[in-house]
C-alpha cells in the first residue's frame, strides 16, 4: 500500500489542491479508516474562501474537513469496538481527557484539543478529507448495517444540533423560531420537531432554503429579505417564540431572534457572526431572555449516529450533490451557492 493518500489541502484562499499526504501508521488503540464520504461544512468553506474565520487563519497548508465517514481497513493492538469491513462515522473530536474541563464532563471545552481541520491551534490539525485516516478507537463510531456513509456523514452536524438543543432543556410543546436555514439550520428544525416542539417558523433569505426548510418540518417559513415586517405579528404582546435557535450569524437574524422570543425565552445563539457584532442588551434584559452560547458537542455524536441508524432521523432531503474529490473546487464552488445547494459531499 501507497504511504501517500490523495488529500483536499487549502494552502490560502481560494487556493483547494488535490495531492498526496502521508498515511500514518496504525498504533495501539487506533483505527485506519478508508474514508468513502465527506461533507462541506460552514467552517471549511470560510478556510476556502477567506483564509479562516474570526481571529482564526491559516498559517500553513491544512488538509479540511470533519464531517466524514468509511470503512475500517485495519486495526491496532487492543481495539475491539471495530473490526475490519466495518462502517463508521468518525467523530473529529479528540480532547485530551486531562484537562480540568474534561474531568468535569466538559469535553467540547477541553483545553488541548485536536479538532479536525481546525487551524485554532499550530500546527494545525489536519482533517478528514483523505482517502485514508488513521484515528482513535473511541472516534471510530460504528453505524448499523445498512446504513450508507452518505447518511452516516451527517453524524457530525446533527451533533452540533443535538448539543444546541441541549441547550435549551425540554422542546416538547414549544413555539421555536430558526433564524437562518443553511444546513445546520435545517438539522436544527428536524432535532425540534424530532424532540415534539409545537411549532417550528424558519426564516432565511434564499428560496430554495426554505423550500427545503418547509419540506423537513418547519410549519412556516418566512423570506426576511423581501418583507422587512414579515415577523412584526410575532412581536405582538413581547413576542411569541418561547425558544429561538439563531443559526444565521448574522446582525438581523439576532435582532429578530430577541424582539420576537417572550420573556423569560431562550435563544440559543448557533450560528458565528462577526466580531463586531451589534447587540440589543435592552431588550434582552428588559424581557428577562436567556441568550445562551453552545458550542460543537461530545456525547450527542453517538447519539446523533444512533438517531441516524434507526431511521428516526431522514437527512435524504438536505443532500444536494456528491462530487469526486478529484473536483473538489467545483465541489467547494457549489456548496458555496445557497441558490443550488444545501450540503455537498464529496466522494473518495
Amino acid at each position: 500500500m501507497s504511504s501517500f493518500v490523495r488529500a483536499v489541502v487549502v494552502h490560502a484562499p481560494h487556493d483547494l489542491r488535490v495531492e498526496g499526504f502521508a498515511l500514518d501508521s496504525v498504533g495501539p488503540g487506533e483505527v485506519e479508516v478508508k474514508i468513502e464520504r465527506g461533507g462541506i461544512c460552514g467552517s471549511d468553506l470560510h478556510y476556502y474562501h477567506d483564509g479562516g474565520f474570526g481571529t482564526v487563519r491559516i498559517k500553513a497548508p491544512m488538509v479540511l474537513g470533519h464531517e466524514i465517514a468509511g470503512i475500517v481497513t485495519a486495526i491496532g493492538e487492543g481495539v475491539t469496538r471495530v473490526k475490519p469491513g466495518a462502517r463508521v462515522a468518525v467523530d473529529p473530536s479528540r480532547p485530551c481527557n486531562a484537562c480540568s474541563y474534561c474531568r468535569q464532563g466538559l469535553q467540547a471545552h477541553c483545553t488541548d484539543m485536536r479538532f479536525y481541520g481546525s487551524a485554532m491551534r499550530f500546527p494545525h490539525v489536519n482533517g478528514g478529507f483523505r482517502e485514508r485516516l488513521v484515528c482513535t478507537e473511541a472516534q471510530a463510531v460504528p453505524v448499523r448495517e445498512g446504513v450508507g456513509a452518505e447518511v452516516a456523514v451527517f453524524a457530525e452536524p446533527l451533533a452540533v444540533c443535538l448539543h444546541a438543543a441541549s441547550r435549551t432543556g425540554s422542546l416538547a410543546g414549544k413555539r421555536v423560531l430558526v433564524t437562518g436555514c443553511g444546513p445546520i439550520g435545517a438539522l436544527t428544525i428536524i432535532v425540534a420537531r424530532h424532540m415534539g416542539a409545537r411549532e417550528i417558523v424558519a426564516t432565511d433569505v434564499a428560496a430554495r432554503t426554505l423550500g427545503v426548510a418547509k419540506t423537513i418540518g418547519a410549519d412556516e417559513t418566512i423570506d426576511v429579505s423581501s418583507d422587512s415586517g414579515a415577523l412584526d405579528r410575532f412581536k405582538e404582546n413581547k413576542g411569541r417564540f418561547d425558544i429561538a435557535f439563531e443559526c444565521s450569524g448574522h446582525r438581523s437574524g439576532v435582532a429578530d431572534a430577541i424582539a420576537t422570543v417572550r420573556p423569560r425565552g431562550t435563544i440559543v445563539q448557533v450560528g458565528l457572526g462577526g466580531l463586531d457584532m451589534p447587540f440589543p442588551i435592552n431588550a434582552v434584559v428588559a424581557r428577562e431572555i436567556d441568550y445562551k452560547g453552545t458550542f460543537r458537542f461530545f456525547e450527542e455524536f453517538e447519539q446523533a449516529v444512533d438517531l441516524l441508524g434507526s431511521g428516526r432521523i431522514d437527512v435524504s432531503p438536505l443532500l444536494s450533490a456528491v462530487v469526486p474529490v478529484e473536483r473538489a473546487k467545483e465541489a467547494f464552488d457549489l456548496a458555496s451557492d445557497k441558490a443550488k445547494a444545501m450540503k455537498v459531499q464529496l466522494a473518495f
